[in-house]
């Protein structure tokens, strides 16, 4: 159907070291991993402006950043289960936690404060990941198990004035998200239909959604999800490889590393990608051809914005009065 995609090889970026690893029994990988011990599994990664990556350990409830020189540093460990993570324009950081909904870290304290605990009361079935608009909305995935057998994973956009939109509630498992180039269209990874779905934005919800991009194969599914400057999509392929799909949906690269959870662009001229390897507890690295789209927290300015939602501003909620369902910040361990 197409060309053979290129294949690049990655490079062991960073290893998470020795004495943080927790090769331990824990709920989430009693659930997940078949009781397994886990002693760690990352994703989340993103980059702030100086340069450092963060990541999240899900069933340990940690967050790790990692200098250029590839050294960790422990910022919180608390009572959770962060996933995804992605700092805004102005360094605020907010993790899609499966426990405890939407919350805020502070780098400098470590501490986790609550942002968004449910939607008109009913708690959420397990947050997955999020992406930041031009104007400091948030996009997320509520996943929790759903799968064929039960059809009903969410996506969410919470604006800055606190108003949240259910936008569909029909996905089979949504995991990784990412707004397109020009911020009209959602990209949302369907892990267990083993696919990616496009919800194009209209009229303050979603129309005409479908499969963009169906994918075979694999351990799991399409998680984590970068777009590029020229429109492209980087889809991490859990228990496969990662994949660079131009903007019309046709491969071009491939990268190999056998459990891949997500990826950010960094780097020189913002080509490197990193992927979490949640099976080693390693960041990976590879070069592209192609730069990574600049996101909201890098100080430079994102290309084919469009008019601001209403309600939009330049804070999230949580700079002022408290949203609905949040309460004070949660224990955390620096």
């Amino acid at each position: 159907m197409f060309d053979p995609p290129a294949r690049l090889a990655p490079t062991v970026f960073a290893r998470l070291p020795e004495h943080f690893r927790r090769p331990i029994r824990s709920e989430w990988a009693d659930a997940n991993k078949a009781g397994h011990p886990v002693d760690c599994f990352l994703e989340g990664p993103s980059f702030d402006r100086e340069g450092r990556l963060y990541v999240t350990d899900i069933p340990h409830g940690r967050v790790f950043r990692i200098s250029p020189a590839g050294e960790w540093t422990l910022i919180t460990e608390y009572d959770g289960w962060p996933n995804g993570l992605k700092i805004d324009r102005d360094g605020r950081i907010v993790i899609t936690d499966y426990k405890q909904g939407l919350v805020r870290l502070d780098p400098d304290t470590g501490a986790i404060t609550p942002l968004l605990r449910h939607h008109r009361s009913e708690g959420f079935k397990g947050v997955n990941d999020l992406v930041f608009g031009a104007h400091g909305e948030i996009y997320f995935t509520d996943q929790g198990q759903t799968g064929w057998q039960d059809a009903t994973g969410r996506v969410f956009r919470l604006r800055v004035d606190g108003t949240v939109d259910q936008l569909i509630d029909t996905i089979p498992s949504p995991n990784g998200i990412a707004l397109n180039r020009e911020q009209t269209q959602l990209y949302v990874g369907v892990t267990r239909a083993n696919a990616v779905w496009r919800l194009p934005l209209v009229g303050g919800g979603v129309s005409k959604v479908g499969t963009w991009i169906q994918l075979s194969g694999g351990l799991s599914g399409p998680d984590g999800l970068a777009v590029d400057a020229e429109g492209g999509l980087v889809v991490a392929h859990a228990g496969l490889c990662v994949w660079r799909f131009d903007r019309l949906g046709q491969p071009t690269h491939r990268i190999d590393t056998p459990f891949p959870t997500n990826v950010a662009f960094g780097g020189p001229q913002n080509r490197s990608l990193f992927i979490t390897e949640s099976g080693d507890g390693c960041i990976m690295r590879a070069e592209l051809p192609v730069a990574g789209l600049p996101l909201p927290g890098t100080g430079l300015a994102l290309p084919g914005t469009g008019p601001s939602l209403p309600g939009t501003g330049p804070s999230l909620p949580g700079t002022g009065p408290s949203l609905p369902g949040t309460g004070p910040s949660l224990a955390s361990h620096a």
